[in-house]
């Protein structure tokens, strides 16, 4: 058998051609498989994030309930002693009606005492 010029320029555009399609499918394994790891790493941060947001939702839930608790308890006393401050405030009234101040110490008292009227059966 001849082996002529053509022949070995044939088999080695043959050749060629096998080595770049074996070139490329080994590039495009490779290529899937890194798209595969970087799959994995997301779903593995998602996951982690998730937990994190999940970790700070109940710190945050258990600081607002402590926070809740501490504003009802300073609410409660502020409500007291606006209480006791309105109880005075009637009695300062109340003395000076025995004084013999009236109209306007009048009118207040009996708005004052209307109200408390009122808070003690609920009507507010």
């Amino acid at each position: 058998m001849y082996v002529s010029a053509q022949t070995i320029i044939t088999a080695g555009a043959v050749l060629t051609a096998l080595v770049g399609f074996v070139t490329l499918g080994w590039k495009l394994f490779k290529w899937i498989n890194h798209q595969k790891e970087q799959d994995q790493e997301i779903t593995s941060i998602k996951a982690q994030h998730k937990k994190d947001i999940d970790d700070l939702k109940a710190e945050h839930a258990k600081d607002m309930a402590e926070v809740k608790a501490m504003h009802h308890k300073d609410t409660e006393g502020i409500q007291e002693e606006q209480t006791v401050v309105v109880y005075g405030l009637l009695a300062c009234l109340k003395g000076l009606a025995a004084q013999g101040c009236n109209g306007p110490v009048s009118e207040a008292i009996d708005r004052i005492e209307k109200h408390i009227n009122k808070k003690a059966h609920g009507q507010e």
